[in-house]
């Protein structure tokens, strides 16, 4: 007889819909048109950080300073349109931070052989530590008359579909066509499943390692605008939080491996929905923020040792270090 094996992306779409039916049946006030609404901004957020992530972990990295390429960068919109200059002018010089920050994280990764998990946690903490003592003058950087119609980015609507939902759409489909239609896309699946015979085929790695850092910078300053416009503000203290956990459970639990190679943009469209779905549901029963850091810590803890389990890292990369 024929037997089905269940990949893990299909376990996690399943949990996924139990969860969903089970908090909308039970869970009073999670199937209310606020609460969808208010479920679909955080999703998209999570999920375009999702993105960036997965394209990191795809190449055989990690990205801790993702928050802070959130946080940061539009914060310096918000805080220089706020101060008079143009919100064209705004974009780009928070681009251009976000685009010098992604290039550090490649540059000490990719030639300097830092481990990405070290690199990119110290970088995280000195661009989070330079925004709070020279860039922004309070802690929540306040919408202002300049940004005037941004806030569209993640309060409209386009054909009754909330923007950011758009956004995250938007985002979806030029990952997928970067990671799957593309010679660098095809570069950094290469690299993510064996370097050393990517480099001897003449991949040029250390270029492709920068480029990942640098997509992933730009995809987290893009998903911090779309969070700033959705709340007019930006709380740059986002950065202490455990945000950066929930995107990494987002890339693991929706079947992207560790070991790099592997997964894709449906992986995170999962993992997204699953994890948003359950964020939301804990909040609205009330479960104190410590008792949500102790769940997601241990649904994190099963979900690296079931990445283990179905991609198992051999001699070869185990000696990386990567992550």
């Amino acid at each position: 007889m024929k037997r089905f094996r269940f990949t893990q992306q299909e376990i996690v779409f399943a949990v996924f819909v139990v969860l969903f039916l089970a908090f909308a049946i039970f869970l009073p006030g999670f199937f209310s048109p606020e609460n969808m609404l208010t479920l679909l901004q955080n999703v998209s957020v999570l999920g375009i950080l999702g993105l960036a992530m997965a394209i990191v972990v795809i190449g055989r990295g990690i990205d801790i300073s993702l928050i802070a390429a959130l946080a940061v960068p539009p914060g310096v919109v918000l805080q220089m349109v706020q101060n008079g200059h143009s919100l064209p002018s705004a974009l780009v010089a928070a681009g251009a931070l976000a685009i010098g920050f992604g290039l550090v994280n490649g540059w000490l990764i990719a030639y300097a052989e830092v481990p990405s998990l070290f690199a990119t946690l110290a970088t995280g903490i000195f661009l989070a530590g330079l925004g709070q003592a020279a860039l922004f003058q309070l802690d929540v950087v306040q919408w202002s008359e300049g940004m005037a119609g941004f806030e569209k980015l993640g309060q409209g609507t386009i054909l009754g579909i909330p923007t950011a939902i758009v956004m995250f759409a938007i985002a979806c489909v030029v990952v997928f066509i970067l990671l799957r239609q593309t010679r660098w896309g095809a570069y950094i699946y290469a690299i993510g499943d064996n370097p050393f015979a990517a480099r001897v085929t003449g991949i040029p790695s250390r270029p492709i390692i920068v480029l990942q850092y640098v997509l992933a910078a730009l995809i987290g300053y893009f998903a911090g605008l779309v969070m700033a416009a959705s709340v007019n503000s930006m709380p740059t203290r986002i950065f202490n939080s455990t945000l950066i956990y929930d995107v990494i459970l987002v890339v693991v639990l929706g079947g992207i491996g560790l070991s790099g190679g592997r997964g894709g943009v449906v992986n995170v469209i999962i993992g997204t929905l699953l994890i948003g779905t359950m964020l939301n549901g804990m909040t609205i029963m009330n479960i104190p923020y410590a008792g949500q850091n102790l769940i997601k810590g241990v649904v994190l803890l099963l979900a690296v040792i079931t990445d283990t389990i179905l991609n198992p890292r051999n001699e070869e990369t185990a000696q990386q270090g990567d992550i």
